[in-house]
């Protein structure tokens, strides 16, 4: 079943979140493109490890801002924080899918498909604290541009702000992982089978993010004066063996 729930949600676009926004036979994790098995229990999981690396509960009165938020736990526990700690937060994402989170003083939704947003860049360049896109890059390098995506986020933030790309699927750590013996065993769990897993080195997977683009996107941001790491998930992940992160800070 989550095979098979797992290629229902592959390859989903703008439009596709927009229509699973409103769909109510959709749990809030299929609305954000997940199983419930990937993401029912481990969202506070997820949330730990955001705040700490974009260092959300240190200090008070930042500016942070949610790209594509979705509808899930995730922003709903992200909006309690700020409004604990006088966080301003700022929610771009469709109307369809703000629309299911709730209206909060505040909170400023924006809706449209980012970075194509105008107002959120009027009088927000070099002022954003903390900028997160969680489960959203590979979207955006599917149909997108992800390059302007990255220089249009570089130039929201503010000097010590960090910016965080979080949950990439990296079709090169993917293979890495399943040529491991710890990959093949849990590809063997997964399927039932007793064949390992087909692992072709270097086959290009058009539309999928592979280590040049990761390193590709670090390259940019160090070229523009930032500091950019690659950063691991929280092993309890289930697909922290295939994801990673990527953490950007402005000096």
């Amino acid at each position: 079943m989550v095979r098979h729930d797992h290629e229902r949600f592959a390859e989903l676009t703008f439009d596709d979140f927009r229509r699973m926004a409103t769909d109510d036979s959709l749990s809030p994790y299929e609305k954000v493109g997940f199983p419930d098995e990937y993401r029912a229990g481990l969202e506070e999981v997820i949330f730990d490890d955001i705040v700490g690396k974009l260092a959300l509960d240190g200090g008070s009165g930042r500016l942070v801002v949610d790209i594509g938020p979705g509808c899930s736990q995730l922003p709903r526990m992200l909006s309690g924080l700020c409004a604990r700690l006088d966080h301003r937060l700022v929610l771009v994402d469709s109307e369809e899918m703000l629309s299911q989170l709730p209206d909060e003083r505040h909170v400023t939704k924006l809706a449209g498909r980012y970075p194509d947003v105008p107002e959120l860049f009027v009088g927000r360049r070099g002022a954003v604290d903390a900028l997160l896109a969680y489960s959203v890059l590979h979207y955006v390098f599917a149909e997108g541009n992800v390059w302007r995506f990255l220089d249009r986020s570089l130039e929201l933030l503010a000097p010590g702000g960090s910016m965080l790309l979080g949950d990439i699927p990296n079709v090169s750590k993917r293979r890495r992982f399943f040529a491991s013996e710890a990959g093949i065993a849990h590809h063997q769990r997964f399927t039932g089978e007793d064949r390992p897993p087909a692992v072709e080195w270097g086959a290009p997977e058009p539309g999928k993010i592979d280590d040049a683009v990761i390193l590709g996107l670090l390259a940019r941001s160090r070229a523009a004066g930032f500091d950019a790491y690659v950063v691991t998930q929280p092993e309890e992940l289930p697909m922290a063996t295939r994801r990673e992160d990527i953490l950007i800070r402005r000096p």
